[in-house]
């Protein structure tokens, strides 16, 4: 039997893709998780064999999750379920060690057959996720990305350069490479096209 955690924060869909799930002969759902925080829980608690991650979650999101799980390095294979065919946050699950990634309009028995592939050591991502990932790569570096988030958060210069042991000088060139890459004017129009595409 495949024992499953599903994590996901809209309450009604959380329920249908467990009862759906649970028709399965060879799967079972053992926990439900409304946010990030309680998806680590239950998964360390209950030690399922697969997890199925919604990528945007409060508290924790579904890749931050992914990423603990490979930190922690818990026996528990991850799967993406996304409604965001965005390029970085693929790259940053397949940087996560995520076993699938697949979109949540797939059909429910397509969605058991991934779970059964992931089990025997396949992979499986969405078509449509893998392309975009083609498409488009994060031009910013990892480096970059930290700086752009601090900025996301409202720091200034003084104060990133201080989080990230930087001079402000060297803060602001990294700036300066951020909107030359992203080809945009400011600060604002960078965390937008870097969030839109999923790359901070």
């Amino acid at each position: 039997m495949i024992r499953i955690v599903i994590a996901e924060d809209q309450r009604m869909l959380r329920g249908a893709l467990g009862n759906l799930l649970n028709l399965e002969e060879d799967i079972t759902v053992v926990g439900e998780a409304a946010n990030g925080e309680e998806a680590l829980s239950l998964i360390r608690q209950l030690q399922p064999d697969v997890c199925l991650l919604d990528i945007e979650m409060p508290v924790k999101s579904g890749l931050e999750v992914a990423e603990a799980i490979k930190n922690e390095r818990l026996p528990c294979k991850v799967m993406i379920l996304t409604t965001f065919a965005r390029p970085g946050y693929f790259e940053r699950a397949v940087r996560a060690g995520v076993h699938g990634y697949v979109l949540k309009d797939s059909p429910v028995e397509q969605l058991a057959d991934a779970i059964r592939n992931i089990m025997t050591g396949k992979k499986e991502v969405s078509p449509e996720l893998a392309f975009g990932f083609v498409q488009t790569e994060n031009p910013l570096t990892n480096r970059e990305q930290d700086v752009l988030r601090l900025v996301k958060k409202g720091k200034t210069t003084k104060e990133i350069a201080a989080t990230l042991y930087l001079s402000p000088g060297t803060v602001r060139n990294y700036m300066s490479e951020i909107l030359a890459k992203l080809e945009v004017k400011n600060r604002i129009e960078a965390i937008t096209v870097a969030e839109k595409n999923g790359w901070i």
